[in-house]
């Protein structure tokens, strides 16, 4: 693959995972609420504690893959977010059957998700990032 069009497809890929990131820690904050009754309806413990941790999550790890920096520990720390949230949320064997349809379809999108943030992990964030810009200046 042309090395140009392999460092957008890698930067465009990074910025499409940190969206759903951002946009979700972005969402709790702005409906606290909302998300803590959802949490405590799912049977969620220690709700407080819980929903700001998943948005230092959210939101660091996804900043993390939109500007590359410690990339592969952002997509580390979403990925240890992402395996508890999908199993807890989006339970669809425990579903009822009116609801399980959608709740698989959620958590295949987490898999894909995790997916991606795999291929950043093994792969790093590609050379559009501060991470491969800082460790050209460390190498010279």
């Amino acid at each position: 693959m042309n090395k140009t069009l392999e460092s957008l497809a890698t930067l465009t890929g990074r910025l499409f995972l940190s969206a759903i990131f951002m946009m979700a820690g972005f969402g709790k904050i702005m409906d606290l609420s909302g998300t803590s009754a959802y949490m405590a309806s799912q049977g969620m413990p220690l709700v407080p504690f819980f929903l700001a941790m998943a948005i230092i999550f959210e939101l660091g790890g996804g900043l993390s893959l939109l500007i590359g920096f410690k990339t592969r520990w952002g997509a580390l720390a979403l990925i240890a977010f992402l395996i508890p949230t999908t199993l807890i949320f989006h339970n669809f064997w425990a579903d009822p059957p009116d609801q399980r349809q959608l709740q698989m379809i959620m958590f295949l999108k987490n898999l894909a998700i995790l997916g991606g943030l795999l291929t950043v992990l093994a792969h790093g964030p590609g050379s559009m990032s501060i991470d491969s810009r800082t460790s050209k200046k460390t190498k010279t």
